[in-house]
């Protein structure tokens, strides 16, 4: 937390697992149930006294009995609305937690469509998909039944790297306090300064626009850079976060030591959040 700290960031992405929260489906019980949300509330605690904001986004998910092993299409009807009920229920009175309601949705084969957007938010039976998904709009519900006010950031489709249909589709919030989460690569859709002018811009108008990923496999700076400009400039709340803070080799780690020190594409962040 100090490392993270040092660097100046005022926010830290919580992926969770929904078999795991909920214990469901044979995940043992030494990593599941009580014993897994102990160690991410401690971690969230340990976040906020940092004076950082922890997001929690469910991050793999699985319908029916299956474990959660991968990303899946969108979530599912069977467990998801459960695991956000439980997780509002634990966090609705901190508002220094943000709910990010789903890693990076890909419904309708991966594909910008109507059928996709369709799904995005209201979920149901849905083309390509062999069990009943939850949509945004019943997500959106789910927390605001427990009484939560967070912060709920909803990603669009396409990995979530898709914005152009997200304001129609827009879930109905009572609370009004929903963000617009994007994540965006230099090999995904939505690369270049025209697209994020005509689908990310009027977004940002409207809502709070945040980067949930942000990242360069090639180890360069040039795109992560551009686009954190571009950000900067929008008049609006807008924020982002590189992926990701890990030493796994990976060209997008961050770090090479969990003692904070940078790889040379996550010298770029460091050095932008120093501002």
């Amino acid at each position: 937390m100090a490392a993270i700290a040092a660097w100046r960031a005022n926010a830290v992405r919580v992926p969770l697992n929904e078999t795991c929260w909920l214990a469901i489906n044979g995940v043992k019980r030494e990593y599941s149930r009580d014993n897994y949300r102990r160690v991410i509330s401690d971690f969230v605690t340990r976040l906020n006294n940092a004076g950082m904001v922890a997001i929690l986004e469910l991050h793999w998910s699985a319908p029916d009995t299956m474990v959660a092993l991968r990303q899946a299409p969108m979530p599912d009807r069977d467990h998801t609305p459960e695991f956000w009920r439980q997780v509002a229920a634990a966090y609705g009175n901190n508002n220094r937690v943000i709910f990010d309601l789903f890693n990076e949705p890909f419904p309708d084969s991966n594909r910008d469509t109507p059928e996709a957007w369709r799904c995005w938010h209201d979920g149901g039976t849905c083309i390509g998909m062999s069990y009943q998904a939850a949509g945004m709009q019943e997500l959106v519900d789910t927390i605001r039944s427990t009484g939560a006010t967070n912060v709920i950031m909803v990603g669009g489709v396409q990995y979530a790297a898709t914005l152009s249909h997200w304001l129609a589709n827009k879930p109905s919030d009572p609370r009004n306090n929903l963000a617009a989460s994007w994540h965006i690569y230099n090999f995904s859709w939505c690369t270049t300064a025209a697209c994020w002018d005509s689908t990310a811009a009027p977004v940002a108008v409207q809502v709070p626009l945040v980067l949930g990923e942000l990242g360069q496999n090639d180890r360069g700076s040039a795109f992560v850079t551009s686009l954190m400009d571009w950000m900067d400039a929008r008049p609006g709340g807008v924020g982002y976060l590189g992926w990701s803070w890990d030493v796994w080799g990976d060209p997008l780690d961050l770090i090479t030591n969990y003692d904070g020190t940078p790889t040379t594409y996550g010298q770029t962040f460091k050095t932008r959040f120093s501002r």
